[in-house]
């Protein structure tokens, strides 16, 4: 026996039930509003000009632009394989050789991400089971300490010195347990500005050599190391045979040619680390734009964008420091990236963050403290700018800063 319910569509279903939303337990309880966007609202508020942001304001080379259109126009807009496609995965692998003389494998060792964060997380999903330990040094880019916590990981966290923000190999030693799985480092290092020295990957790689514990190397800022006349170059864990075994190495095309709204990065790694990667890249955004991969290999033909980057970089950090240095604001090295960092003690009283809002509402210049790269707050009285901007809001900034 069927029964047969007839409905009115031109009357709304009525029912008893209440509208209500289920309560969710988080996953990831100490994430809030974050100060990076509590600053930039109060800079647009303000109408400050906002130092605060990590990103370039300025355009990327038309050649890029023309480049993917021109992928577009040629009907290069469907799915691309998995893994990227194959002319830009051999771009990388032959600028990876050239740079630092490690080749890997475009087929199984190349894999291009949508961006950095992505390929953070992707890495750390693949290779990170519940209860495993990650070393982070901090302060340390905000997606780290996440990304371990949604893999069921837990957070070792070790600080860099405060002041030089050098890594402190007793401590990362100590840090090291039966539990610990992998380690992330940063150089150039967000927020500090510093880089890690050959002597330093040397010592990671000594540290690592008897355990089984891998490497994420975060290198994005790898073409903004400055100061090459006096030796600074970038120290790729790649460049070294132990720490290259068992690494990551994660960089960004939105760095390197001023298009960070792109999310295209990617990551070099053995093939058995890359096999682990793609399983979980497959599943959390399966692959990449294709018209920008192609348009990507298509001006990678040209090293000059990426090789006369730290000059270029470097210029808008002297010009900026320069500014900096008539206040009252204590300069610390900026050898890489695009950020400087400064002590405020002989500013203000203030803490990093109360400083920071006073500094965007009072004197119209947005920063970011380095406080809210520690996962306890840490205050040492010191705050970030970024100089990745035109000359003249870098020195729309400048005037503004020369009250102080």
């Amino acid at each position: 026996m069927s029964v047969t319910t007839k409905f009115d569509l031109g009357k709304p279903i009525m029912n008893n039930a209440i509208e209500r939303t289920p309560e969710l337990k988080t996953r990831l309880p100490a994430v809030g509003t974050t100060i990076f966007t509590v600053m930039s609202g109060l800079a647009a508020e303000k109408n400050a000009v906002n130092l605060g942001q990590g990103f370039p304001d300025f355009e990327c080379d038309p050649r890029l632009v023309g480049a993917v259109t021109e992928a577009m126009t040629l009907g290069l807009n469907q799915y691309p394989p998995m893994a990227g496609v194959a002319v830009l995965r051999e771009a990388i692998s032959a600028k990876i050789f050239k740079l630092h003389g490690r080749k890997y494998a475009a087929a199984s060792e190349i894999t291009v991400t949508a961006g950095a964060t992505q390929a953070i997380i992707t890495a750390i999903l693949a290779v990170v089971h519940p209860g495993d330990e990650v070393i982070v040094l901090e302060p340390c880019y905000d997606s780290y300490v996440p990304n371990i916590e949604l893999a069921g990981g837990v957070a070792v966290r070790v600080p860099l010195t405060p002041g030089t923000f050098r890594p402190d190999f007793h401590k990362i030693s100590a840090a090291i347990t039966a539990n610990t799985r992998a380690i992330l480092i940063n150089s150039p290092h967000n927020p500090s500005a510093t880089i890690w020295s050959e002597a330093d990957m040397l010592q990671l790689q000594e540290i690592l050599a008897p355990t089984d514990i891998l490497l994420i190397s975060d290198e994005v800022y790898e073409h903004m190391v400055f100061d090459a006349d006096k030796g600074q170059i970038h120290q790729s864990a790649v460049r070294f045979p132990g720490l290259a075994a068992r690494a990551f190495i994660v960089s960004s095309f939105g760095k390197t040619y001023h298009v960070t709204g792109w999310k295209v990065g990617y990551v070099a790694a053995p093939a058995a680390m890359t096999s682990e990667f793609r399983k979980v890249h497959q599943f959390n955004v399966f692959t990449v734009n294709t018209p920008v991969q192609y348009g990507l290999s298509s001006y990678m033909a040209d090293e000059r964008p990426y090789l006369d980057l730290p000059a270029f970089y470097q210029r808008k950090r002297d010009l900026f420091r320069e500014g900096l240095a008539k206040t009252r604001f204590k300069l610390l090295p900026s050898e890489g990236s695009y950020f400087q960092c400064v002590d405020i003690s002989d500013v203000s009283d203030l803490n990093e963050s109360d400083f920071c809002k006073w500094l965007t509402s009072e004197i119209g210049v947005a920063a970011i403290p380095l406080s809210a790269f520690y996962g306890d707050g840490f205050d040492q009285r010191v705050v970030r700018f970024c100089f990745a901007k035109k000359d003249e809001t870098l020195n729309a900034a400048l005037e503004r800063l020369a009250k102080l």
